[in-house]
């Protein structure tokens, strides 16, 4: 059984959520301590407040799960879920929605930690295999922890 690629893919997963590795940053350590006042404030009008890109991400991954689960997704650039308001991601409130964030890396991971390396040239649509979600969904998160750390830095020149 060869999953070496799986390993390293899974790996990824768990060092951007809350490893130390070699970029100094993870998701625990970036958002851990944002206030549940501070997580819906928007610094600048062009920025998002880090709920929302939270949200953002997680809903990406939500619509990942379900392509490796083998289920129709629907999402689309367009979709009003893709950035959803602070009016509405208040409802639910930070820690409801951080808790939903972390789980769902595990989630990922449990869908892919046991299966071989042949599964990541598997199609989930035609002509997109899951190497690329998986390899799209980490570069995902990367971007968007990156734009968490500067709105934070907005933030906290602000406060």
């Amino acid at each position: 059984m060869d999953n070496k690629l799986i390993k390293n893919i899974v790996g990824q997963f768990r060092d951007i959520q809350e490893q130390e590795f070699w970029l100094d940053e993870n998701f625990k350590k970036k958002i851990g301590n944002i206030s549940e006042k501070l997580a819906f404030v928007r610094p600048l009008p062009e920025l998002h407040s880090v709920a929302e890109l939270i949200s953002h991400i997680l809903v990406w991954r939500k619509e990942s799960i379900l392509k490796l689960k083998g289920l129709k997704s629907t999402l689309t650039m367009e979709s009003p879920e893709n950035w959803l308001t602070n009016d509405d991601l208040i409802k639910k409130g930070w820690e409801e929605l951080k808790s939903e964030f972390y789980q769902s890396q595990k989630d990922i991971i449990e869908l892919i930690e046991n299966e071989t390396d042949e599964y990541l040239e598997k199609e989930y649509v035609d002509g997109f295999k899951f190497k690329y979600l998986l390899e799209g969904l980490i570069h995902h998160d990367l971007y968007h922890l990156g734009q968490i750390g500067i709105v934070i830095k907005y933030l906290n020149l602000k406060n």
